[in-house]
């Protein structure tokens, strides 16, 4: 949904680019955080954008040929490509200038190495970008043209896939229907791109309405009923639709799920074992003045879903997309940013707060400014936020870069951080030493030092947190400043 802009956020934050930030007494240099270090930020500016522009949805790529990990971000003009493979560097590869006009709605997912980009600038279709492209950019930053354009439609919110059959799902979507009398449509226009630069339309199902977000998986969840269907799980605007997309020339309607405080029935994701769907209302918090609400939705009978519970979060921040990776489930929160929550205990009802990364530092109330999305299913742990004020910032969660303890297993490290010579002391003797980058790059390693403290010049190390491993088991944080 559209932002307000506030002129006091961009103050606060267009000019504040961070690099490697640890979350220390609740804050990473002007955000405020728990669980989760800054690895680096690029605002809007960095990404291509010129002052009145803003930021919109996120997703990212990993290419199989060398596991570089790539940032994808959607702003009014363009989609950003970001290296981001050493997470506290990142660099700006280039951008996808829009279709047609510009839009403050832009959204994308990635199929076979390829993203496929829609937006509501009107007559904007369907963009196809092969992704491999980013492996040789040699000059940094460069404009790019599209691979393919498909233009079975023109304005588009949204866009779905199934990565196991290689479907696309546009939707919300303006189109018209077949007597041309204007009606809104909106639902699944469904996309063979299995040939990912030559798109073939499949069909269209209007039947249920609008649909505003979907996530369609092949299903392997609790009801045996609908094992190795094509489930395709619909957030209508006053409701979830629950379809079957496995023929797509008889699409069926398997069920419904309706809940009470209805404001905008927006975005949802399913627990890994598809029991569970996580559903954000986006506008419920405006409408009854509740704090951030999560509906969890029960779908042991695809054909009965309940309501399991309702969370409520510890701010009034409206929310908008939510994604699970394992037992977490990572919720962008407009004003209040990324949230952090833990369905471990879910089958009981029980979901809790245990961490946040607050991108918009003004206030934590509702509006429509702050993290837009996020990505948290990098290999590497690095987790990407698309501010709609702010940019991309990219963060890791569980106090990797905390600097608050340094003293374990009678080990100290001094000055830390350093910039110079750092001293190593411990009670037992020092036998080995091993500094590591977070990337895993062995900076040095030294053996058989056998010593009660040893001295380590660090003055040619570049700037950063590395990891310091004592005598093959004792692994302390090292700071470079």
């Amino acid at each position: 949904m559209k932002n307000t802009n506030i002129f006091f956020s961009l103050l606060l934050t267009s000019f504040l680019t961070y690099s490697q930030t640890p979350c220390n007494s609740g804050f990473a240099g002007a955000y405020p955080c728990n669980n989760f270090d800054l690895q680096s930020r690029l605002t809007l500016a960095d990404l291509g954008a010129v002052p009145g522009q803003e930021g919109n949805d996120i997703w990212g790529w990993t290419d199989p040929l060398n596991g570089k990990e790539y940032a994808l971000v959607g702003l009014t003009s363009h989609t950003a490509f970001v290296d981001i493979t050493n997470p506290t560097t990142p660099i700006y590869l280039g951008k996808l200038p829009t279709a047609t006009v510009n839009s403050l709605w832009r959204d994308i997912k990635v199929y076979n190495n390829h993203a496929f980009i829609v937006s509501e600038a009107a007559g904007h279709g369907m963009q196809v970008f092969d992704l491999t492209r980013l492996r040789n950019v040699v000059s940094p930053p460069q404009t790019f043209t599209a691979d393919a354009n498909y233009l079975g439609f023109g304005k588009c919110h949204n866009i779905a896939i199934d990565e196991v059959n290689g479907y696309a799902y546009a939707i919300g979507y303006w189109t018209y229907s077949a007597t041309g009398n204007g009606i809104r449509q909106g639902g699944p226009h469904i996309i063979n791109i299995q040939n990912p630069t030559a798109p073939v339309f499949v069909t269209e199902f209007n039947a249920q309405g609008y649909t505003h977000d979907a996530q369609i998986v092949v299903y392997n969840g609790p009801d045996i009923q609908h094992t190795g269907k094509q489930i395709f799980l619909g957030a209508n605007e006053d409701r979830v639709v629950i379809l079957d997309v496995t023929n797509k020339n008889t699409i069926s309607l398997i069920s419904t799920f309706n809940y009470s405080n209805t404001g905008y029935t927006h975005q949802g994701w399913l627990t890994e074992n598809q029991k569970y769907f996580l559903l954000g209302d986006e506008t419920d918090e405006f409408d009854f003045f509740f704090n951030t609400k999560t509906i969890v939705v029960d779908l042991s009978d695809l054909d009965n879903p309940v309501l399991k519970t309702n969370y409520f979060g510890p701010t009034i921040a409206n929310d908008h997309n939510g994604y699970v990776k394992g037992n977490d489930f990572y919720l962008a929160n407009y004003r209040a940013g990324l949230r952090l929550v833990d369905i471990t205990d879910i089958d009981n009802g029980n979901l809790s707060e245990t961490g946040f990364f607050d991108t918009y530092t003004p206030s934590n109330s509702r509006g429509y400014n702050g993290a837009w999305s996020v990505y948290p299913y990098f290999a590497s742990g690095n987790i990407i936020i698309g501010d709609i004020d702010s940019g991309l910032f990219v963060v890791k969660k569980g106090g990797t870069l905390n600097t608050t303890n340094f003293e374990k297993n009678s080990v100290s490290i001094f000055p830390n951080p350093s910039n110079d010579v750092v001293t190593l002391k411990m009670d037992e003797t020092i036998n080995s030493i091993e500094i590591n980058s977070l990337l895993g790059e062995t900076i040095a390693s030294l053996k058989n030092v056998n010593a009660l403290d040893y001295q380590i010049n660090v003055s040619s190390f570049a700037k950063g947190v590395y990891l310091m491993t004592i005598n093959g088991n004792i692994v302390q944080k090292l700071i470079v400043k």
